[in-house]
């Protein structure tokens, strides 16, 4: 009964000889993941949005990883299929996969326009569908992988104004669980990672208010917001063969926010 036990390594956290599409790897939380899934081993084949690369380019070759970009909207099913057959051009496998990419509006219910909430449900779970259904088909025939599905508080519960958000988040949960039933049976694990209120440039609007920074903080028993180092050992974990029984999960990145009231 202990002989596994006994034979437990730091290199089952390993990514070393593996590959990861990640999805907004080049800003924000994604070049978090990507910079930690490097620093892990992985090589990187990111897909972006946003045109500045320099970033991600130079902290990723600096852990001595390979990284390539291939920019286009991920609402594109030719850009879906391009991104795949990009990274197994580049690279002959996926190993990885990080859903990472995401959009967001807020707007009264009352005028919320229909383009939006369009455009944040395509971004945000149909990409997330169309991408890690081609990825895992190369997985199931090289042996399995990892997919990581990017969640968040909203994957649980719903805020005012954003309802493409909050409707998407939830069903990025429901799309990981269908990946796992579907896709566990060829070494595919399927998680979701849900991170709570980090702070990053991309939402200062919200931490720099101050009464809305302190009633959320207020409700966090770590007591303040998280940053982008507090999610990626979680992702790197779910990358590596130290999660290999793990499926079909959503981790709580939080803080503690969700199990409060």
């Amino acid at each position: 009964m202990t002989e596994p036990i006994k034979e437990f390594s730091m290199d089952l956290f390993s990514l070393k000889g593996k590959v990861a599409i990640i999805t907004g790897g080049n800003t924000n939380l994604g070049l978090g993941y990507s910079v930690a899934l490097a620093k892990a081993g992985a090589d990187l084949f990111i897909a972006h949005f946003e045109e500045d690369v320099s970033e991600a380019k130079r902290l990723i070759e600096a852990e001595g990883r390979k990284v390539k970009f291939l920019r286009g909207d991920l609402s594109s099913k030719d850009y879906i299929n391009a991104i795949v057959k990009g990274c197994l051009d580049e690279y002959g496998k996926i190993d990885i996969l990080i859903n990472n990419a995401g959009t967001n509006h807020f707007e009264d219910f009352r005028t919320f326009p229909d383009e939006k909430y369009t455009q944040v449900m395509d971004i945000n779970l149909n990409a997330c569908y169309f991408l890690g259904n081609e990825v895992a088909k190369v997985m199931a025939d090289n042996g399995g992988g990892k997919i990581i599905n990017i969640g968040s508080v909203l994957s649980f519960t719903a805020d005012i104004m954003c309802p493409g958000y909050a409707v998407s988040k939830h069903g990025v949960i429901g799309l990981t669980r269908y990946f796992a039933n579907n896709m566990g049976k060829y070494n595919i694990q399927t998680n979701a990672l849900c991170p709570g209120f980090i702070k990053t440039e991309i939402n200062a609007d919200l931490s720099d208010n101050v009464e809305f920074y302190n009633k959320i903080t207020n409700r966090i028993p770590a007591g303040r917001w998280g940053t982008p180092e507090d999610l990626v050992g979680t992702a790197v974990f779910l990358a590596s063969r130290a999660s290999d029984y793990l499926n079909g999960w959503a981790i709580s990145v939080d803080g503690g926010f969700s199990t409060t009231l």
